[in-house]
């Protein structure tokens, strides 16, 4: 391994160092002006991003919509991102955050019929007080049709690569977990629900704060994002008191700040604005939302990847 353990946890979404100290950020962002195209940033203190490259990277096809960036131990940089075609998502490598190689995407198999947390959330609650049907929003999906799969996001956890995806097999989304076969993350498991976020659910990111995980996602009913805490990234999810983060939100991406606090990004996607929120107390309670200067009105639903300067 190029990279030894502690050094990957401190450099990889779902990780942290034990001490936080100065810091380089990388933001990779799609744009207003343009889904297909990478926008790479830097930031020392995660306020003031600056272009590290525009225009940095395009897919052979389709789009880079929802783009998440790590460091492997390989030393490589890899993206994951939103593509045109639904159910897959799409994966690029590279050597310094400018120049990307692009990967073979993954199709998500069929999957998913009849697992508990994958209706869609919508329709009447069964009088009969038995889940199953398609009609009923307590009940699991019937299909294993994965129509689309959106907003993938790294987390890396005791060593093992996993990806947090938005899945739906038709109806409202629903968060999944994929985990890597193997180093080339080229092979990926089964997908399966985390349990307790539940159905009509987009864009959920995972980081492990302590011994605790803690998730934010948008709820797609109500247009808002919610936290919730796990014991394990699997879950069971319970959902906690959020911060005032307004509503007509959406694509959450949380870091630990040089001083140890932690932000959490989000867009303001019908204001045009791209805001931030602290929290000096382990994510229990959180700061007014701010905008996020410079790339504000330009940047979308990006991610963010902290390693030490």
């Amino acid at each position: 391994m190029a990279i030894a353990l502690a050094a990957l946890l401190a450099t990889t979404p779902g990780g942290s160092a034990a001490e936080p100290a100065a810091a380089r950020y990388t933001m990779v962002a799609f744009s207003n002006a343009s889904a297909r195209d990478l926008d790479v940033y830097e930031s020392s203190d995660g306020t003031d991003f600056q272009p590290l490259k525009l225009s940095a990277y395009r897919p052979p096809a389709g789009f880079v919509r929802d783009p998440s960036i790590f460091r492997h131990t390989d030393g490589q940089y890899y993206l994951t991102h939103t593509t045109a075609d639904g159910a897959n998502i799409g994966f690029a490598r590279s050597s310094d955050r400018i120049t990307w190689t692009p990967m073979k995407s993954w199709p998500v198999p069929l999957c998913c019929a009849l697992l508990p947390g994958t209706g869609d959330g919508k329709g009447p609650v069964n009088p009969f007080g038995i889940t199953g049907s398609a009609g009923f929003r307590d009940g699991p999906s019937l299909s294993p049709f994965t129509t689309k799969a959106w907003a993938p996001e790294w987390f890396i956890d005791d060593g093992r690569v996993h990806i947090i995806m938005s899945m739906s097999t038709g109806g409202g989304f629903v968060p999944y977990l994929l985990t890597a076969l193997d180093a080339t993350l080229t092979r990926w498991s089964w997908p399966v629900p985390l349990d307790g976020l539940n159905a009509d659910r987009i864009d959920t990111t995972v980081v492990k704060a302590g011994s605790t995980y803690h998730a934010f996602t948008k709820n797609e009913t109500k247009k808002v994002l919610e936290h919730a805490v796990a014991p394990a990234l699997r879950g069971p999810y319970t959902f906690v008191p959020p911060g005032e983060w307004g509503t007509l939100v959406e694509g959450p991406t949380v870091t630990q700040l040089p001083n140890g606090d932690w932000r959490l990004y989000f867009d303001a996607y019908k204001a045009g604005k791209y805001l931030y929120s602290d929290s000096s107390d382990g994510m229990k309670t959180w700061t007014p939302p701010k905008e996020l200067p410079g790339i504000s009105g330009t940047a979308r639903h990006f991610g963010v990847l902290r390693e030490p300067a």
